[in-house]
């Protein structure tokens, strides 16, 4: 059992790590106590960059991710979690015995218009906020 005094820490997981856990490990990041936790996100097939797009929609609202970069979800990061959030990877996420895992079935923002990015990046906010009132 993980010890509740120690720092939390949610996983954030989709297949390129460039739209969704990126915004999602970002609002995390933003809304939360960082003593009491923090968010990393990976992708289980990392793209070279985060989209154009998401990095367009979240600086609108005071976030940079232009020095984000996609990283490999691995069993040993999924393991270092108390939580994980997937959005999109289905089976290829890995399996962790014990490990807390959601399902967010959100649109992925890849080359969609910038009013539809917008959207998701606001229901993402929106099932963060939900998700730390929880934790």
């Amino acid at each position: 059992m993980k010890d509740a005094s120690k720092l939390k820490t949610v996983v954030f997981a989709c297949v390129q790590n460039a739209g969704r856990s990126q915004m999602a490990a970002a609002w995390f990041n933003l809304l939360s106590d960082p003593a009491r936790a923090r968010a990393v996100s990976a992708g289980t097939s990392p793209a070279p960059a985060v989209h154009a797009e998401v990095v367009a929609a979240m600086r609108e609202v005071g976030i940079d991710l232009c020095q984000a970069q996609p990283r490999k979800l691995t069993e040993d990061l999924a393991r270092s979690a108390d939580r994980m959030v997937t959005m999109g990877c289905d089976e290829n996420c890995p399996y962790i015995p014990g490990l807390a895992v959601e399902d967010w079935p959100l649109p992925d923002p890849k080359e969609q218009p910038v009013e539809r990015v917008r959207e998701i990046r606001d229901e993402i906010r929106r099932r963060v906020e939900d998700l730390l009132g929880r934790l």
